[in-house]
């Protein structure tokens, strides 16, 4: 039996409540007790991991009462009665409004146990069925924002949603462009927190002395201006999700503050003494290498490990270009609608020259080249070859699609045509050869020790 479900056993005679609920205990089960239906109405919720086990006449609201409260909360939940004994017509009317079954008393401990059991094992079912059907319906949602086949899109979509159920900190580490806010929007529609607000701040975005005002939110008077009450971003995320774009970028003098919040999970607006608790899951996104910056002291490094209790890295564009026809494709429609224009046909030509740019700034950059592809400014953009624009060969695609490849391992690998050869997965020689065919590439060596190898090959 999974050790996550539960017994509710609500029973207003002590001797049989203590009795019973030692029965299933040693039956290896967990169970709570509970003396009346007013008390177990609070933790029958939607969803609950466990079955509701309670005898028909209770103080108040009796336990047909509670069998229809819990089935109008949750239709799947069983629930077991107990009846008097002789009470057949009592036994009858409660399977019609839906009870998993009934116990006569008096009951044996065995007899109990053993249909506790079969109720859990089909509240097991019932939920693993539930959470089945939610991962796909997340799946086939998921897909539609975070876009992608690459192997790279997949893993990151199922890391999305395995943390989307859990509180866990995040911390999305991704270059300029990679769609770091869209990834913590997943997080929080997918998770459990998705009712409450999703409260974004650019720690990069504004003055210094205006960013607690808007961070920790004040009180009337607290400075010159502050005519009345302002609730902050961490208030306003109160049971939703806080994220911290550019965390990098957050003044050391607020990061004490920040470490602070999130250790102790309160927080006090500016011009009060009144300490507020702070219920809200914190994401925080970055471009930048925070253990580096922590080792210039230009962030702390306790914030870091308090922030990254989950890391997840974004791939760039230029490392999945599988993606690419597929975005552009999706961004080219959206923009088709946004602007009332007929989609003009995606050449071989225009995908000759998605294929082999190197998308600095990543999906926002492809974003944009589609907006203008649209409204019929297409010219390549900057950064793009003025030779794409024109017919190839296969051959010359090749040689082009090849030398960027190589171009790109060196700058990489900062220089050395050693380790660009093992990037690329060939040897030295080959590499040298290659590059010898395919043009003036020695100036993107920067190794002394490879560029008189490559003179000599």
């Amino acid at each position: 039996m999974p050790e996550q479900l539960e017994v509710m056993f609500v029973e207003d005679d002590p001797a049989v409540r203590l009795g019973s609920t030692q029965a299933l205990e040693l039956a290896g089960l967990r169970v709570s007790g509970f003396v009346s239906a007013e008390q177990v109405r609070p933790h029958v919720v939607p969803g609950f991991a466990g079955v509701l086990v309670t005898d028909v006449k209770l103080p108040g609201a009796d336990g047909l009462a509670l069998l229809a409260h819990a089935l109008e909360v949750d239709p799947t939940l069983p629930v077991i009665l107990v009846t008097g004994h002789g009470d057949i017509t009592m036994a009858v009317q409660a399977m019609r409004l839906g009870a998993y079954d009934f116990i006569e008393k008096p009951f044996s401990p065995e007899q109990l146990t053993e249909v506790v059991e079969r109720a859990l094992e089909k509240r097991a079912l019932s939920l693993e069925v539930e959470r089945l059907r939610r991962k796909l319906e997340g799946y086939e949602a998921i897909e539609a924002k975070l876009i992608g086949r690459s192997s790279a899109m997949q893993r990151l979509r199922r890391m999305v949603l395995d943390l989307a159920g859990t509180d866990a900190d995040v911390l999305i580490l991704g270059e300029t462009g990679t769609g770091k806010e869209l990834v913590a929007r997943c997080l929080h529609d997918y998770g459990r927190r998705r009712g409450g607000h999703f409260a974004a701040i650019n720690c990069g975005g504004m003055p210094e002395a205006l960013f607690e005002s808007e961070m920790f939110g004040h009180e009337a008077g607290a400075f010159t201006g502050a005519s009345k009450r302002r609730i902050g971003k961490v208030e306003h995320a109160r049971a939703g999700t806080l994220f911290l774009d550019e965390i990098e970028t957050m003044p050391m003098s607020l990061q004490v503050k920040m470490l602070r919040m999130l250790q102790e999970r309160k927080f006090e607006r500016l011009g009060s003494n009144e300490l507020l608790p702070m219920d809200s899951r914190v994401i925080a996104a970055t471009k930048a290498d925070l253990l580096e910056a922590a080792g210039e002291q230009k962030f702390r490094a306790d914030l870091y490990y308090r922030l990254s209790v989950v890391v997840l890295t974004l791939p760039p564009l230029r490392e999945r270009r599988e993606d690419i026809p597929l975005l552009f494709t999706h961004f080219a429609m959206q923009a088709a609608l946004r602007y009332e224009r007929e989609l003009p046909n995606v050449s071989p030509r225009h995908l000759q020259a998605l294929m082999t740019h190197a998308w600095p700034g990543n999906v926002r950059e492809l974003c944009n080249m589609a907006d203008r592809f649209v409204l019929g400014l297409w010219d390549g953009g900057p950064g793009f070859s003025s030779e794409a624009q024109g017919p190839r060969s296969l051959d010359e695609q090749m040689v082009h699609f090849e030398r960027y490849l190589i171009q790109e391992a060196l700058q990489a690998c900062g220089g050395s045509a050693t380790a660009a050869a093992e990037r690329l997965g060939v040897p030295r020689k080959t590499l040298y050869d290659k590059m010898r065919r395919l043009g003036p590439l020695e100036a993107a060596v920067g190794d002394p020790a490879s560029r008189r190898a490559l003179r000599s090959a």
